[in-house]
């Protein structure tokens, strides 16, 4: 059931239109926000374009916009409204949909109110008679910071139009900020109203969002770092191959699929970048591996904690509830990163998003209590027999795990501060920090691991070896040998327990006597 959920949600997001720096508009609806009608079109951090295209892009003419390196465009805007709603509406009659962009920092230039009332975005008739703005229009005053914007256009039905374009523009970016696009209208006689076509967002750089583009370098990097690191865990494999544990082939899958994952986001965001529009076929190989490689390290951090071919040769009982743990948090973690990275980032209200955090945080915080519990029993035991080689690598293990979940719980704190204190994602240069903090942490402790369990020539001696976990007493009643009768029918022993030595039985030393007359 699980996995059938997860392919119905793989499907529905690969086959609906890609959402990035390329918005496609289709099929959405218009919210009645107060006495407006309201379209979120997009929000996308960019970057000024470089001083020289600066220069030539400062006016409005068309011809100079076109060879703008930092642009938003219009692409064949349509809006259609329903033939029911013509019958209604009088030949004379206009009704006109506007389009606002502007820099989050000029929001407060947006909407006004009539002697310190409600505010309102379409200006009322209160405020008409006020001379501040024409009745019907959105409300709106020019930046004193950002000469020009915010920037209004208009696509007007004339009569009983059913179809309305807005002239297709390039509007260039000179300044760098969190740019926001809204249609509105402000006619109720434009209910149920339809929008079809684009608009194109541009970097200096390519078509990446600006809060994305320093991920392509990071991704970049990290395939390096997995390069070195595999460099270095597959030269000591092959050198003691002979030698290698179980354990030691689990990591070596670990460091692969992370290989395959890093390489996968970074092409991903070579291609995004590219063409502006999400190449989702590579998104979701990226994702999968990403999740299989995040679901095999907690799996493999659970099993050595447990003592897995170290302590214990099998994990018994607990394998079928080790194997679930890990199918649920496949399953979840995918489908959490799926709708992520595949969908709209207006796809999710608040709540809907909490659906599908709230149980992979639950499972990640089941498989590290399950760790620490197990980790201090296999400590326990590796006290207990005395094998110090063993217990030195579990307690650097432990100390390892230990800091990486205080910094994680940290990071969480900074996280939360960090998205509750910039509602309007004016920190969004730095908002790449957040995703790229946890791929830095996981590869630090597979680093780590990878340190502690390299194959070696001496790799067997950290093996499971049955011998070690023989109870002494166990050993020495074991090894101690029969009694051996003397010439004066008393049963001694040979060996040093003083105990034995003492220990007198009657009946066994008579017949002991008996034996040796039978044999003379």
């Amino acid at each position: 059931m699980a996995v059938r959920f997860l392919l119905v949600v793989a499907l529905a997001l690969l086959l609906r239109p890609g959402e990035a720096s390329v918005h496609e508009y289709r099929g959405l609806g218009f919210a009645n926000k107060g006495n407006a009608f309201i379209l979120h079109a997009g929000s996308e951090g960019l970057y000024a374009a470089s001083p020289a295209n600066a220069t030539a892009t400062a006016g409005d003419d068309e011809d100079a916009a076109a060879v703008a390196d930092a642009f938003i465009r219009f692409d064949k805007i349509t809006f259609r409204r329903p033939e029911d709603a013509v019958d209604s509406v009088k030949e004379t009659s206009s009704a006109k949909v506007q389009v606002l962009v502007f820099e989050i920092e000029d929001r407060e230039m947006i909407g006004g109110s009539a002697y310190g009332g409600q505010k309102a975005i379409c200006c009322t008739s209160d405020l008409a008679k006020l001379g501040a703005c024409t009745e019907g229009s959105v409300i709106y005053r020019p930046s004193q910071v950002n000469p020009g914007w915010p920037k209004l256009f208009v696509a007007s039905f004339d009569g009983s139009d059913l179809i309305a374009m807005l002239p297709s523009r390039t509007i260039p970016i000179n300044k760098t900020g969190m740019y926001n696009m809204y249609f509105i209208h402000c006619d109720p006689s434009l209910a149920g109203l339809e929008i079809e076509g684009k608009t194109i967002w541009k970097n200096p750089t390519g078509y990446i969002p600006g809060r994305m583009a320093p991920l392509k370098n990071f991704f970049g990097l990290m395939s390096f770092a997995f390069v070195i690191l595999g460099i270095y865990w597959f030269y000591q494999y092959m050198k003691s191959w002979r030698e290698v544990l179980p354990l030691q082939n689990c990591i070596t899958l670990v460091i692969t699929l992370g290989m395959l994952e890093m390489a996968l986001w970074y092409f991903e965001y070579a291609e995004f970048n590219e063409t502006g529009i999400r190449p989702k076929g590579i998104t979701f190989w990226a994702v999968t591996f990403g999740t299989v490689k995040r679901t095999a390290a907690e799996v493999i951090v659970l099993i050595v904690s447990m003592g897995y071919g170290v302590v214990t040769p099998t994990l018994g009982g607990l394998t079928s509830k080790v194997v679930m743990l890990g199918g649920t948090f496949f399953v979840a973690t995918e489908t959490l990163e799926l709708v992520e990275n595949l969908g709209a980032v207006n796809d999710l209200s608040g709540k809907a998003r909490l659906f599908l955090v709230y149980p992979v945080a639950i499972l990640d915080a089941a498989f590290v209590v399950w760790i620490f519990i197990s980790l201090a029993k296999t400590i326990g035991k590796l006290q207990a027999r005395r094998l110090m080689a063993k217990l030195e690598i579990y307690r650097k293990f432990a100390i390892a795990l230990i800091v990486s979940v205080l910094v994680s719980v940290a990071w969480i704190g900074y996280e939360i501060y960090f998205k509750s204190t910039d509602v309007f994602n004016e920190r969004w240069q730095y908002a790449w920090i957040i995703p790229a903090f946890w791929h830095v942490l996981s590869f630090s402790l597979l680093c780590v691991i990878c340190y502690l369990w390299a194959p070696s020539q001496n790799s067997m001696r950290f093996a499971y070896d049955a011998s070690e976990f023989f109870d002494r007493k166990d050993n020495l009643s074991l090894i101690r040998p029969a009694p051996s009768a003397s010439k004066n029918g008393w049963s001694l022993s040979s060996t040093p327990d003083d105990k034995a030595t003492k220990n007198v039985n009657t009946e066994s030393s008579f017949d002991g006597d008996d034996e040796e007359n039978k044999r003379e």
